[in-house]
């Protein structure tokens, strides 16, 4: 290293943030995660006996992947690779590979290659990591804040241990808060500071179990802070606010969150509560979700899940979707809202949805059936000479606008796909069909 890199990266270090400059070097010091790195953890036996094999850590950001890759570099024999999946490519990864051979050969030590944001890979550069992985050339960690399983290649993820890395609990981050506050050489402790428990609280409820977040804003609501006549920056609520401004949401719509919160939304609705309904509906629009997507959800939901209990359900949700198009947002999300709390409110049948699945299921599995012959078409001009038609009965000849015959082939006749349940509008369905059809009530 010359004169120059050295003061570069003594420059870099100085500047770096503060979520950067106080990353734990020791296990012992590491926060959080005590699931799989707490004291006799797997994880963490791996470690320390460095005999790590490949493995995918994810979770959400702040949460300790890298910090975590970065301790096993400095504790482990082996050696360390890096890249970076968004600046690097099938190149990078064959000279690191090419690199890991020569070092296995020449000193029978392995090497690791740390991969982080492994998910932003395509197929190809997957597919070039993994004769060497199989092989047992480098030993891969991919960190990643999306599901894997969706988005790292199946031989890649068989070969590998999954760990993951939960949000941090508001202690632990409150922890990390409180080392950074007295670290002198590498933290804030060189500054006087008073950190009013108003503002903690705020930090912690805001950083939404991403220490990143909290540390940034802690070391700017620092450094912005003028020390008062008794010497101290007074870190208060409304300054913790100021350095926090917005609850760091964490969504991303193409990824695994997204899917996770569109679940927790129907989920409620399904489960008859408006308010949790709300809070996810709240939370991508926050996010900026697609509001034709959640419009069209609802549409689905409508139908899915509340039904004939309550046939107004698919009427409204439509209504709210197509009210959206015409109005747009941000207006859009109060009649998102109304479809929403509406839906969750009604009685919920979902027996419309297993009719049709029952149905497909055996329209799949045995041959298709003929149509019974007075059930045929007759409209056209040789139809009736083939007897099509013939024998039908027609419901509104008789008295009620209905008369008993079969409609399903002959074999096939009794069963029943179509259950109404006892909620709401649909408890009246199920007694008008048990008057028509009488078997009903005993099957």
């Amino acid at each position: 290293m010359d004169l120059f890199e050295y003061g570069w990266e003594k420059e870099l270090a100085q500047r770096a943030p503060l979520a950067l400059r106080i990353r734990p070097e020791r296990l012992e010091d590491f926060v959080g995660q005590e699931e799989i790195l707490g004291e006799g953890k797997l994880l963490r036996r791996l470690i320390e006996a460095d005999r790590l094999s490949s493995a995918i850590f994810y979770g959400p950001p702040g949460t300790g992947k890298t910090t975590a890759a970065e301790i096993i570099a400095k504790t482990s024999k082996a050696r360390f690779f890096q890249l970076n999946a968004v600046m690097s490519g099938v190149k990078d990864i064959k000279e690191v590979i090419q690199e890991a051979k020569k070092i296995l050969g020449m000193e029978a030590r392995r090497s690791i290659l740390f991969i982080d944001e492994i998910h932003r890979f395509n197929k190809a550069q997957q597919d070039a990591l993994l004769p060497s992985v199989e092989e047992g050339t480098v030993i891969l960690i991919g960190a990643t804040t999306e599901n894997p399983y969706f988005t790292v290649n199946s031989p890649l993820l068989s070969r590998s241990t999954v760990f993951y890395f939960r949000p941090l609990e508001p202690l632990d981050i409150e922890t990390i808060l409180k080392k950074a506050l007295k670290d002198d050489k590498r933290g804030l402790g060189s500054f006087k500071i008073r950190l009013h428990p108003e503002a903690l609280k705020h930090f912690l409820d805001m950083s939404n179990g991403d220490a990143r977040v909290a540390l940034n804003a802690l070391e700017l609501a620092v450094l912005t802070t003028s020390p008062g006549e008794d010497g101290l920056r007074h870190i208060t609520l409304p300054v913790a606010e100021e350095s926090i401004q917005q609850k760091a949401v964490r969504y991303d719509r193409q990824g695994d969150n997204h899917y996770d919160i569109i679940s927790a939304f129907i989920k409620s609705i399904r489960g008859s509560d408006p308010d949790a309904a709300l809070y996810w509906l709240a939370s991508m629009i926050q996010a900026g979700e697609d509001p034709n997507f959640i419009a069209r959800r609802l549409i689905i939901c409508a139908s899915e899940d509340v039904g004939n209990a309550d046939p107004n359900g698919i009427s409204l949700a439509v209504a709210a979707a197509q009210a959206l198009q015409m109005i747009g947002m941000p207006e859009g999300r109060i009649v998102l809202a109304q479809a929403a709390t509406y839906l969750a409110s009604a009685p919920k049948s979902n027996a419309s949805y297993l009719g049709i699945n029952q149905a497909q299921e055996e329209a799949m599995k045995k041959s298709s059936r003929g149509v019974p012959p007075y059930l045929k078409d007759s409209s056209y001009s040789s139809a009736r000479k083939m007897g099509h038609g013939k024998g039908y009965k027609y419901p509104h000849d008789y008295p009620g606008n209905f008369v008993l015959q079969h409609y399903l082939p002959q074999d096939m006749r009794g069963k029943i796909y179509y259950r109404p349940s006892e909620s709401g509008e649909e408890k009246k369905i199920k007694k008008r069909l048990e008057r028509l059809w009488p078997k009903r009530k005993d099957k």
